[in-house]
């Protein structure tokens, strides 16, 4: 309300405050509704579904992402490093990062995207995918190239963490199914920075004392301690031992993805399909999928259920041998109680006839009854002995040192052969050069010239003459002869 006038001349506020207004234009506004879009908003993840997708000849990438409710209008710079670009589709399901702003000529907010992920999956999940799909079209999960794993192995080499609750587990089992069973461990970090690298360098290793001590040919020892090296197998074993590997265990317990992930490594997946004893996985739970599962001989769904694979024939044999005294002292029984009546029998026709007669005969069966049981015993020994035996010498006979002697010796062949083959080549090349050599002496002009012919050219442009009408009066001749030239002018 405007005050009240106090002379004639005091008109009063014309124009009081609060009826003052203050108009912006629509760039001001524009700008100020942009400043607190980027200064309360700012960085911001968003999810939704790609439509209106199109890439500009500028490399700029304009594409809409909307919801059941919603849309929102994003932009993706050529100079942006984004990683995944290729994963922007019409239809896509994404997770984008980006700045929200305001494209002030339109007047409209937009994100500004600075990040692309699937929805639902993180980069490390991205990696392994395309890892995964990698490996596979090189033919590192080929089920052609699994092998089985031995049923009775005498001596494993095991991957993993000296504090986890993997190897607690693993030892566990085996002792109760196995106790004989010879462990081998390298410890090794199983999550973190680093952690691949020692792993792939743990395997590598066990490689290494497997293929020294499949050369020895001393007669294994039987020990059924733990070794535990810190960081590397101790010399001494690696000089006493006799028998190789029969399989590496890798095995650590569950995790998130990121603690999982030093399984999901390009160096460990090698080192794995590298090994030249079969590999046996158990990392994580049984939801849990590594990149090492898939490359790995067999895969165990837990360490306990890793240790039960390895175990598996020694304890089911075990509850055999287990068995089988209760099975003979059956049959026994069973024998002694047929025996028992027959001597009853045998009584009963003595009281009956000759007692002195009929007890020699059967004292004579008996002896012959021992004597084909005492025949069988020895018969069914001496036939194992010979399947060992032979089976002990088949395997003495495969030895790496005779293939490598073999495949050596092809490779001398094959040297021996292609240096001949050089030789032959050069000297066919020479005798080749040889006869073009003298074929273009013959052909040359020289030697033309000295069978008494002359070659004219044009003094000034070099020219040869070959028709005497090309000659006009006065022209300067060079005739080129044997030894020498002679130059004239013409006349006719």
């Amino acid at each position: 309300m405007a005050r009240n006038p106090k002379s004639q001349w005091d008109f009063g506020e014309l124009f009081p405050t609060e009826a003052t207004r203050r108009v912006l234009t629509v760039s001001e506004l524009t700008t100020q509704v942009k400043r607190l879009l980027e200064k309360e908003v700012g960085l911001v993840w968003v999810t939704g579904e790609v439509t209106n997708l199109r890439a500009q000849s500028s490399g700029h990438i304009y594409f809409t992402l909307k919801d059941a409710a919603a849309q929102l209008n994003c932009v993706l710079f050529r100079g942006e490093s984004v990683a995944n670009r290729e994963i922007l589709q019409d239809g896509q399901k994404l997770a984008v990062q980006g700045d929200l702003t305001v494209y002030e000529p339109r007047g409209q907010y937009q994100l500004i995207v600075r990040a692309v992920e699937l929805q639902g999956v993180g980069a490390l999940q991205l990696a392994f995918e395309r890892l995964k799909r990698k490996l596979q079209a090189e033919g590192l999960f080929a089920p052609e190239r699994k092998r089985p794993l031995p049923k009775y192995p005498q001596r494993i080499g095991l991957v993993t963490s000296p504090t986890g609750a993997a190897i607690r587990d693993v030892l566990h089992v085996i002792q109760r199914r196995n106790p004989n069973l010879e462990i081998i461990f390298v410890p090794c970090r199983v999550q973190g920075d680093g952690a691949a690298e020692e792993i792939a360098a743990a395997i590598r290793l066990l490689n290494e004392f497997s293929a020294r001590s499949s050369r020895r040919k001393e007669a294994p020892t039987s020990t059924s301690d733990v070794r535990h090296p810190t960081s590397e197998i101790d010399k001494s074993l690696l000089t006493s031992a006799a028998t190789r590997l029969d399989l590496i265990l890798i095995t650590r317990g569950g995790g998130s993805l990121e603690d999982l992930w030093a399984f999901n490594e390009e160096v460990v997946a090698r080192a794995v399909f590298e090994s030249a004893v079969p590999v046996v996985s158990a990392i994580g739970h049984e939801i849990d999928f590594t990149i090492c599962d898939f490359v790995a001989d067999v895969r165990a769904a837990t360490p306990s259920a890793a240790a039960e694979i390895i175990t598996e024939g020694v304890f089911a044999s075990r509850q055999f041998v287990a068995e089988a005294p209760g099975w003979m002292g059956q049959r026994i029984h069973q024998r002694l109680g047929r025996e028992r009546e027959n001597l009853e029998q045998l009584t009963e026709r003595i009281a009956r006839s000759h007692p002195s007669r009929r007890l020699n005969e059967k004292l004579q069966l008996l002896d012959d009854l021992q004597s084909s049981l005492l025949r069988g015993v020895k018969y069914r020994w001496r036939e194992y002995r010979t399947v060992w035996h032979d089976v002990s010498q088949r395997m003495l006979r495969v030895r790496p040192a005779q293939l490598l002697r073999r495949r050596l010796q092809s490779w001398r062949e094959l040297d021996r052969r292609l240096c001949e083959r050089t030789h032959q080549g050069v000297k066919d090349s020479q005798n080749r050069f040889v006869t073009l050599e003298a074929r273009l002496r013959l052909l040359s002009p020289t030697n033309v010239l000295e069978r008494g012919y002359s070659v004219t050219f044009d003094a000034e442009t070099g020219q040869v003459i070959r028709d005497a009408t090309e000659v006009k009066p006065g022209q300067r001749l060079k005739t080129r002869l044997k030894q020498g030239e002679i130059r004239s002018v013409t006349e006719g």
